[in-house]
Order: C-alpha cells, then structure tokens, then sequence
C-alpha cells in the first residue's frame, strides 16, 4: 500500500473515531445531565431542595456550571428548577428520615456519574415549642430529620470521598444550636447534635483530604416561619416566654434580613477558598447572636474557673494535663 494511501486511510479512521466518540458523548449527556465526565465541575448531592436554603443552594451550584441532584420528598416541586437548568439538576425522591433509601439513592447517584464532590444536608423544618411540652414523638422527628438522616447520608458518601482524597460535606446547622431561645430548645439541641458529630467528623476526615463546614444561618426569608411552623399552645406559666417568641416568629416570617440566594453565594465562596471555615455563620443577626453566647460561656467560664480547676487531684499538673488534651 502506497504511503499517501496509508495516510488517508489513517486519515478518515481518525475522523470515523471522532465521530464515535462524540456520538457516544451525545448519548452520555443525554442519558444523565452533564455527562459522566464533568471535568473542572463538581457533582452535588441536596436534601430539602424544594424551597428555602436547599433551593437556592441547588440554584447557586447550577448557575456555577456544577451537576445538582437535588432531593425532595415531592420531587415534582422541583419540576421548575430543571426545566431551568434542564442539563444542570436531577431530581429525585428522598425522605432523609426513610434511613433505607438513602443507601440506594447515592449508589444509583455513583453508578451514573462516578463520584459525588459535595454532600448538602439541608432538609430539616422548624419547631417552636416549650421543652416540657414537647413529647417524645416530636423529639425524635426533629432527631431523625436533623440528625439520623444527616449521620446516614454522610456515612453512604464518605467512602468515595475517601477513595479520592476530596469532598466536601455542608451540614446546615442553626444559630439556635449555640444561641438559646425560649420555644427552640428541642429544635437547637438536633442541631447542636448535629454540630458536636460535624465538628468531630471534621477532625476524623480532614487528614484524609474532606472538608466538613457548618452553615448556621440566622433568620431567613424562608418558610421557617410560615404557616406550616409546628407550634403548641403553651401553659400559662410559659405566657411571657414561649408565647411571646412563637408570636415573633410569625411576625418575623417574610420580613428576615437574611436572603437565602446571598447565603448560597457565601457557602460556594467558602467552599472555593484555601481554607473553608469548620463554621460559617449566616446573616448579621447570626453574627451578633454567637459573639454574644461566646462571650457569656467565656465569662462564665472566667467566673468559675477558681471552682473548675479545684476539682483536680492535688498532684496534678494542670497545665500538663491541658498540653496533652490540646496536643
């Protein structure tokens, strides 16, 4: 075979090949948003998608030129936001408090895009209501959504990230879980749970290549507040505390500093950066609030310190003790 015919027959099998693999690329795209290979993009998993901070976390990511599986018990809520970014976002069908189909939801998530780069744990709804007069089922709602439900999600994931050396992990905490209120004592302690098992995971996973951050938002215009805030009618002994904070609760719904859209923005930036925070406080009044309830623990910690530190055996060197601890 002559060389310029060689060379035309490499020629035309190069460009046959070419074509292949951009037919075969056309079909990936069209089977799964994106394609399998988003080089320079990353791949996000959301709860609690449907309104709220997860909606405008998915929007943020579309718009970043990010793939978005976005969650939500009623995955037809979101039917809007794909015909938005109908190459960008992927619904799907997720209760976190259904433990059983977590597992199955981020293997189909793998087995169609190969990785998943960022974990949101955003589902979750509000509660106002006095501790006493909150009983046990309502308790573990708020548990199972905010905390089981995040715990579950986060171990179906780290594997992968663990594989990679890469991830992230966004748990959507509240300026609740360290500034006390009265009616939000239930509602702050699953997220102060969630926050105590973050910031641990945080040190088992941070050697190993995977940010965990804490978003706590302060108030939002949301549906936190609306009509669907589960309340209860306190005894009248809890009149001039419980009362009072539902009723500004509802007063305050439509009319919160906070924009979600903002704090999306804020949690890519953070995410973005050399050094994403292990707590990231959303909205000026989330700001205010923990400098306030860091300050009073710290004093409080100054007052009794004499008091603490007596409690010692007397042989024991407390600074060595304190260098070891913190070492």
């Amino acid at each position: 075979m002559s060389e310029p015919l060689a060379g035309n027959l490499r020629g035309r099998r190069s460009n046959a090949f070419s074509r292949s693999a951009a037919i075969f690329a056309t079909i990936l795209s069209k089977t799964w948003p994106g394609g399998t290979d988003m080089t320079g993009s990353r791949v996000w998993l959301i709860t609690g998608t449907s309104s709220g901070l997860g909606r405008a976390m998915a929007e943020a990511a579309a718009e970043a030129g990010d793939l978005v599986v976005a969650t939500a018990r009623r995955p037809e809520t979101l039917d809007d936001l794909v015909a938005r970014f109908p190459d960008r976002v992927v619904a799907m069908r997720l209760d976190v408090t259904d433990r059983p189909a977590i597992e199955p939801l981020v293997t189909e998530v793998l087995a169609r895009h190969g990785r998943i780069d960022v974990l949101v744990n955003n589902a979750g709804h509000g509660y106002l209501a006095a501790v006493e007069e909150t009983g046990d089922s309502d308790m573990r709602r708020l548990f199972e959504l905010h905390v089981f439900g995040p715990a579950a999600l986060t171990r179906a994931v780290l594997p992968g990230m663990r594989a990679r050396r890469k991830g992230a992990i966004v748990q959507m905490s509240s300026v609740a879980a360290d500034f006390p209120l009265p009616a939000f004592g239930v509602y702050g302690a699953s997220k102060a749970a969630l926050e105590g098992m973050s910031e641990t995971l945080a040190a088992e996973v941070g050697p190993l290549g995977i940010t965990v951050m804490i978003a706590q938002p302060g108030g939002f215009r949301t549906k936190f507040c609306g009509e669907t805030l589960p309340t209860h009618k306190s005894l009248p002994d809890y009149a001039g505390t419980v009362d009072v904070m539902q009723q500004m609760a509802k007063e305050a719904d439509g009319n919160q500093a906070g924009d979600p859209a903002a704090a999306a923005r804020a949690i890519l930036s953070a995410l973005s950066g050399d050094r994403p925070p292990l707590r990231l406080p959303l909205g000026s009044d989330a700001v205010g609030m923990l400098r306030g309830a860091l300050s009073t623990r710290l004093a409080e910690i100054e007052e009794w310190e004499a008091v603490a530190r007596s409690t010692d055996y007397a042989d024991v060197d407390a600074s060595l003790v304190a260098g070891k601890v913190l070492s």
